[in-house]
């Protein structure tokens, strides 16, 4: 792999430093919603912070933890820890890669997967870093190490954005101010996996501050052919005088991730660790830079401002199944199966049948996205009418080029079902592509206290988006869209007592459509994602609306929430399955779609020795119109057609989702911890009739435990899938006896989670 290198680099400089980072305190409830600390925590209302209001101000069930927190899970990446510790949060991991999740949160995705129908923010720092060509989040690119702490903020906060559909996650990263000291740590087990890491921060004077951190990965994978590498590099250096702050920050990270997807169930009965084809490969490269800086005129005005630079490169490499195969009417030739044409090489001429270039194909892509972009606010602390008021108001403008081209090569697959490319592609398969987005934005927020324990929220923001596609190879993916639409937002907290207080708010936001979905628009030129966009027709931008309102309180060592939403997305975007491969289809405005629930948040603290939390979400994820799909490989399908009818549930959302966890500590130097979690059935992708048997719900149980040897040296362990459960996250619909046989009848595909694993490792702080 081409960061080889690194481990060695990485794991010296481990040795050198030391291994350690402080224990978690015996005292700390674990990852509790913002809402349950009712008297302590402080939340930032935007993304750049600005309006820092108590959470008894914020009329929704925000959630935080904290860098100790994060690291306590002992996991891959930072999505393992949400699903594990957050409520309403949970993992379709359909490309069992543990840094490459689709992340779900009140039945909104944010994924790293072209085609999926992303509705969430991330912030890193105050910058949206959805990638700008197809919305997604790529989790791998997140340098959790240097991670100070995030807030998950529910609903269609019209503040933070665009895709903030059903909620937004702000991550905000260390500063030599907060965190000092110099530690490491290395850990290994399972799998073959290997983590270092390193960090060390520090300020002069308490002026002037740096911080560095660098963490490492290396894994074998549990299934076949399934090794993953990630380097994440992150600095930053702050200046502070006199009522003014200045951070540089840069983050660098480069991964080598193979994800092997969803196989058949009659394949994985055989061997769990079997995969379908391969390769399915994703390098990625990533450079951030952002420019962050406040000053505070009086006591009552704060400027705050970042400025930022991101270039973002994708290369994927995916070896399918095929749907070219020799000609019935032109011997001798290649035909495509779907349309029964001949299939012609780029200088057009007729491709020979060979037995090299049947049964599969290697698809490339790259995606190369530069992203500059600029967000003022300013803050204004006065009272009004003898009242505490508390104002933000400010502007982001942003503009994105990004560059994308792909091309299939056919080929044959081996023996062990990896595909080997004949060294011919496709003519039409060629695509160029140059996308120019810009992105425009006015808000304001407000927080006005009635009294000390009654206070209205109220906010707005302004978007305008622009898209230009300019095909290079032609003109049917060139088009031109625009977009905007004012989002508003209004909520209310009245505080009875500290043991019960009540919120209530709506919010409303809209995600305009990607550049990737307004080029794979036509149900008459489906594209096979990521690999190949056919044409391009409008689509609508979708609008959430979000009613939420709930209960919380805390008392003594024990707090509690308990909360109702429901969103209504106007003119949902879905990708439709069409044709006779898995990932071809097109996207649609299939109307409108919508999610409600209820959740439940409980945390307490026992003899100052046991903490524990519990999390419960009901989720009822429904289409709220009938229309007719393609979707030929469910066994229930009419001409390769299925009738979804309103009140259908949404794929690939559980109904329930249950979570617990327990802290016990062993002393003041050690401490064990046992989390659970329990996810109800999902039906399966291309089913969204409801018509066939759901994907199984599951129960998994994940353990651990710390010592603190002496101040500097802490020795852990961690085991996930503690009762080795037989589990699938993901399910699709397919065709396995095309490459498996006629013995493979079985069209269910699922992506199997992890077995049993453990790692065990140490940390120093010097």
């Amino acid at each position: 792999m081409r960061m080889l290198h690194a481990r060695w680099t990485l794991l010296a400089i481990a040795a050198s430093t030391g291994f350690a980072v402080a224990a978690t305190p015996a005292t700390q409830v674990p990852n509790r919603p913002a809402s349950d600390r009712l008297e302590e925590v402080i939340v930032t209302s935007t993304p750049l912070g600005g309006l820092e209001l108590s959470a008894t101000q914020i009329p929704g069930n925000v959630q935080q933890a904290d860098s100790r927190e994060i690291e306590g899970v002992r996991s891959a990446g930072l999505a393992q820890m949400l699903n594990q510790k957050l409520g309403s949060v949970f993992i379709n991991a359909a490309q069992t890669n543990p840094l490459q999740p689709d992340v779900q949160f009140r039945g909104f995705v944010a994924s790293p997967l072209l085609g999926q129908p992303e509705g969430m923010s991330v912030y890193q720092d105050g910058v949206r870093i959805n990638d700008p060509f197809g919305d997604i989040v790529s989790w791998a690119l997140v340098p959790e190490s240097a991670i100070s702490s995030i807030d998950l903020i529910p609903g269609s906060n019209p503040v933070f954005g665009l895709n903030t559909l059903g909620g937004a996650l702000s991550i905000h990263t260390k500063s030599g101010f907060t965190d000092t000291g110099t530690s490491a740590e290395v850990s290994g087990g399972s799998f073959g996996r290997v983590v270092a890491e390193a960090e060390s921060g520090g300020n002069r004077d308490d002026r002037l501050s740096y911080y560095a951190s660098a963490r490492y990965l290396n894994e074998d994978g549990w299934r076949q052919n399934s090794p993953s590498e990630a380097l994440h590099l992150f600095g930053k250096t702050g200046w502070r005088g006199s009522g003014s702050e200045l951070d540089l920050a840069v983050t660098a990270v480069d991964t080598d991730l193979i994800g092997n997807g969803p196989a058949p169930v009659q394949l994985l009965q055989t061997d769990r660790n079997a995969v379908y084809t391969t390769p399915d490969r994703t390098q990625n490269s990533l450079t951030f830079v952002t420019l962050t800086g406040s000053h505070d005129f009086s006591a009552e005005l704060r400027l705050e401002g970042v400025t930022y630079y991101r270039r973002s490169d994708i290369d994927s490499l995916n070896g399918d199944e095929s749907h070219f195969a020799a000609c019935d009417d032109a011997a001798g030739f290649i035909c495509d199966d779907e349309t029964g044409e001949v299939t012609r090489d780029p200088a057009g001429n007729p491709i020979p049948a060979s037995d090299d270039l049947e049964g599969a194909t290697l698809n490339r892509s790259k995606t190369d996205q530069e992203t500059v972009g600029v967000t003022l606010q300013l803050g204004i602390a006065k009272p009004m009418w003898e009242r505490a008021n508390r104002l933000v108001i400010g502007g982001t403008a942003d503009r994105s080029d990004v560059a994308f081209t792909s091309t299939t090569e056919l080929g044959h697959l081996d023996d062990n079902r990896q595909a080997i490319g004949g060294g011919v592609f496709v003519g039409d398969s060629f695509v160029d592509l140059k996308v120019h987005l810009k992105n425009a934005s006015l808000f304001f927020t407000d927080t006005f206290s009635f009294t000390q324990d009654v206070n209205l929220t109220i906010a707005g923001r302004y978007n305008d988006s622009s898209i230009a596609l300019r095909d290079q190879l032609g003109t049917e993916l060139s088009g031109d869209h625009s977009y905007d639409r004012f989002n508003s937002a209004a909520g209310v907290t009245w505080r009875v007592n500290p043991a019960l207080q009540f919120y209530a708010n709506y919010s409303e936001s809209n995600r305009v459509p990607s550049p990737v979905e307004l080029t794979c628009a036509d149900e008459d030129a489906p594209c096979a994602l990521p690999n190949a966009f056919l044409s391009d027709p409008p689509l609508e931008q979708i609008v959430a609306q979000t009613t939420e309102a709930g209960a919380r309180g805390s008392l003594q060592n024990f707090s509690w929430h308990i909360g109702a939403f429901r969103t209504l997305n106007k003119d949902d975007i879905l990708f439709i399955s069409a044709g006779e491969l898995t990932n071809r289809g097109f996207f649609d405005n299939v109307g409108d779609t919508r999610r409600q629930g209820i959740e439940v948040n409980l945390n307490g603290l026992v003899a100052q020795r046991v903490s524990w939390f519990l999390n419960y979400t009901l989720t009822d994820a429904q289409f709220l119109e009938s229309f007719r799909v393609t979707s030929p490989h469910n066994p229930e399908a009419i001409d390769s057609e299925i009738q979804v009818e309103r009140g259908a549930r949404i794929p690939g959302i559980p109904e329930h989702l249950l979570k617990g966890g327990i802290r016990v500590s062993l002393g003041a130097n050690a401490s064990v911890t046992l989390d659970a979690l329990h996810q109800s059935s999902q039906f399966y992708r291309g089913d969204e009739a409801n018509v066939t048997a759901p994907l199984p719900g599951f129960t998994t149980v994940n353990a651990g435990a710390e010592w603190q040897i002496n101040p500097h040296l802490m020795l852990f362990a961690h085991v996930e899938n503690l009762f080795d459960e037989n589990y699938a996250t993901f399910g699709l619909f397919g065709a396995p006896d095309e490459v498996l046989g006629p013995g493979y009848d079985d069209p269910r595909f699922v992506s199997p989670a992890a077995p049993l694993s453990a790692w065990v490792g140490f940390r120093l702080t010097l």
